[in-house]
């Protein structure tokens, strides 16, 4: 089994209280739910708002899925790896599955009029909504999630 690199380091923050874990997910629908929950609480704890963790969720839940689903086809011989690091201003997600990666510049545009009804690119769009940074390693088979908080809300 070969295992790829992730798309870069993880930061760790240099100062103040983190969080951080990694977790090797199963290829099988619904697994996203054993790092989801504890990142949420996390964030929580962290003091981040409802909206940030709504976003941050389904952006995270979006590249976990596509990891399992597109990267690695639902194989149950391949994991998906994820780390994530959470401090009271910075969410990271790192998600890397072990399939042959695919081109983020070749999904097509989901806010194309001719491409409205198709479901194909809206996850990706998605992700680069709600976070702040999305990047892929050149392989393709590795995104790395982040969200900067943005000033407290009242």
């Amino acid at each position: 089994m070969e295992h790829h690199g992730p798309a870069e380091k993880a930061p760790v923050p240099r100062e103040g209280p983190f969080w951080s874990r990694e977790i090797d997910l199963p290829s099988e629908r619904g697994a996203s739910r054993r790092i989801t929950d504890e990142l949420l609480d996390q964030l929580g704890g962290y003091g981040w708002s409802p909206s940030e963790i709504f976003n941050v969720h389904l952006a995270a839940e979006e590249a976990i899925v596509n990891a399992i689903v597109h990267g690695n086809k639902l194989d149950p011989a391949k994991k998906v790896h994820v780390a994530c690091v959470v401090s009271p201003d910075l969410a990271r997600i790192e998600v890397t599955d072990e399939g042959d990666g695919f081109d983020p510049a070749s999904v097509p545009d989901c806010t194309l009029e001719d491409r409205l009804d198709v479901p194909s690119g809206r996850g990706v769009m998605l992700m680069r909504t709600f976070m702040t940074r999305i990047a892929y390693n050149a392989k393709g088979n590795s995104v790395v999630l982040e969200k900067r908080r943005t000033a407290a809300e009242d």
